[in-house]
């Protein structure tokens, strides 16, 4: 079982923060987290001025700085983010505060152009629309 590691509300640290454990913050932090294959917390009362780097980061507190993470971002109802995202997943709690950039892209210089695929006749390739509001003009449905 891993362990998970506090740092308390009256702890402030400034420089870089390394580890191979999960950790939940709740006091302040300014600079660099680097906690490789872990996960990283943002405790209701944590504040952040750093850059994150974490297998998946769950924000209750205040970052600002921009979050990579190889799994998930998560920013819950009471968080707050001033960064960008760079993750596989990333969820928007209702409520939560977030003003930034987020990359979900999985493969670095991945393209980010829309899928085309061959037809049923195999002559021409189709775009396909993805999303909320596409749709397919001069299709025959």
């Amino acid at each position: 079982m891993d362990k998970i590691v506090n740092i308390g509300q009256s702890i402030h640290i400034k420089g870089e923060l390394t580890g191979n454990e999960d950790l939940t913050i709740e006091g302040k932090v300014e600079g660099k987290v680097l906690l490789k294959d872990h996960n990283l917390t943002i405790g209701a009362n944590g504040k952040l001025v750093a850059e994150i780097q974490a297998k998946t980061v769950m924000v209750l507190g205040e970052v600002t700085g921009n979050i990579t993470a190889d799994d998930k971002v998560e920013v819950a109802a009471s968080g707050t983010l001033r960064g960008d995202i760079v993750a596989p997943r990333v969820v928007l709690a209702d409520g939560a505060k977030f003003k930034g950039a987020i990359d979900m892209d999985r493969k670095p210089g991945a393209s980010a152009s829309p899928s085309i695929s061959t037809s049923a006749s195999g002559s021409r390739p189709v775009m396909e629309p993805v999303g909320a509001g596409a749709s397919l003009k001069g299709a025959n449905l």
